[in-house]
């Protein structure tokens, strides 16, 4: 009964121990770098980077897998009522599988928008 109250501490204790290692790693990193000599603009970057809007990427991914999803409906449709492939089969292996080919079709055109 009183696992409950533990759970919370925990993750939150994970939570927090990551970011610390992470920052305290960063610094230490910086730091021995600046001690050999090294120059600060090293840390930030010179050139700009053409990069994609995170909030188009995400739209053509969620688009795509919804996409996928209702062609993978459709096509278990036509497979149970056609074919007479067992409904229990053919809807959830149809739409993991048009789930997954939209969610591939979406990295490869997220890909490409960076060129």
């Amino acid at each position: 009964m009183g696992s409950e109250v533990i759970i919370m501490p925990a993750i939150l204790g994970v939570f927090f121990g990551i970011i610390y290692l992470f920052i305290s790693a960063r610094n230490k990193e910086r730091m021995a770098l600046i001690e050999k000599g090294a120059d600060a603009s090293i840390f930030y970057s010179s050139k700009e980077k053409r990069v994609t809007p995170v909030w188009k990427v995400l739209i053509l991914n969620l688009s795509l897998l919804l996409m996928g999803i209702g062609i993978g409906i459709f096509i278990a449709g036509i497979l149970h009522l056609s074919i007479g492939v067992d409904e229990d089969i053919a809807y959830p292996g149809t739409i993991f599988l048009m789930a997954g080919v939209g969610l591939f079709t979406g990295f490869t055109m997220t890909k490409n928008l960076d060129k």
